[in-house]
């Protein structure tokens, strides 16, 4: 291997793909896991053609909790040593939170909080001794605002990444480790198609809206600068300010308003 390898989840849509894109465009090897394969395979054979790098592709359902074991093996038995890792793989798990089952929720715990654990702390001691690393973890706005009814447990678990991130951050410093926490808002990606909530995103002004590529663009540049919470967009950048500066009950009934136009709750 003469290239810095990649190591994306969730790669095989949306922002994991855009990343994808990115670090190829970059020069970087790549190795992408996600659930379906005919996808990676797809996005492979793309920037192999594209950008003559290489490209391991293994299939993982984040749902299982024996799966980063599994990956891991698969990457020791490859020999590939992994220089960046972005966390992406994730969605949204609509409903009233005492109205859902609890299965659905400790899956999504497990996919979205515990494989992203457990990936980094396999990943991140080889970083730190080889005196070089990168690690992104795709957080959202949703995680720096207050909780909103519905999907109730998708901000809490954005705010864990971005926490998680900044410690991350600072226990990596002059180690050649960059750990970045990636805040994305609204972005073009299959995850309100996947959640079923697509009809319910008609409010949204065409301003609050990315493109997956310009969300990753602004990760690689954000990782690669070493800092440790990037907000794409600046609309979503003001939202985060004001919130630190407006009184907590203010923003939360803002919250619950929005949550009754957008959710119907």
């Amino acid at each position: 291997m003469s290239r810095r390898l990649c190591l994306i989840t969730g790669a095989s849509a949306g922002i994991g793909a855009a990343f994808a894109r990115v670090y190829a465009a970059q020069g970087w090897d790549l190795m992408l896991t996600a659930r379906r394969t005919d996808r990676l395979q797809t996005l492979a054979s793309e920037l192999r053609a594209a950008f003559s790098v290489q490209i391991w592709v293994f299939t993982a359902d984040l749902a299982d909790p024996n799966a980063v074991d599994a990956l891991a093996a698969d990457i020791a038995a490859a020999g590939l040593t992994v220089d960046a890792l972005v966390n992406n793989a994730g969605y949204g798990l609509p409903g009233l939170y005492a109205q859902t089952d609890w299965r659905d929720q400790r899956i999504f715990l497990q996919v979205l909080l515990i494989a992203v654990c457990d990936l980094t702390h396999k990943l991140l001691p080889g970083m730190i001794e080889r005196g070089y690393g990168r690690v992104i973890n795709v957080a959202s706005l949703a995680g720096l605002v207050p909780g909103m009814p519905s999907h109730t447990l998708y901000g809490p678990t954005k705010s864990f990444l971005i926490k998680f991130s900044q410690g991350l951050h600072l226990e990596t410093l002059d180690s050649g480790v960059h750990v970045t926490a990636l805040c994305p808002g609204f972005t073009y990606s299959e995850f309100h198609d996947v959640n079923g909530t697509r009809a319910q995103m008609g409010g949204v002004g065409p301003i609050m809206w990315l493109d997956a590529e310009t969300v990753a663009k602004a990760g690689y540049a954000a990782v690669e600068a070493n800092r440790a919470v990037c907000v794409t967009g600046w609309p979503n950048r003001i939202i985060a300010a004001l919130v630190k500066l407006l009184p907590d009950a203010w923003v939360m009934a803002q919250m619950r308003r929005v949550a009754r136009r957008m959710r119907g709750i």
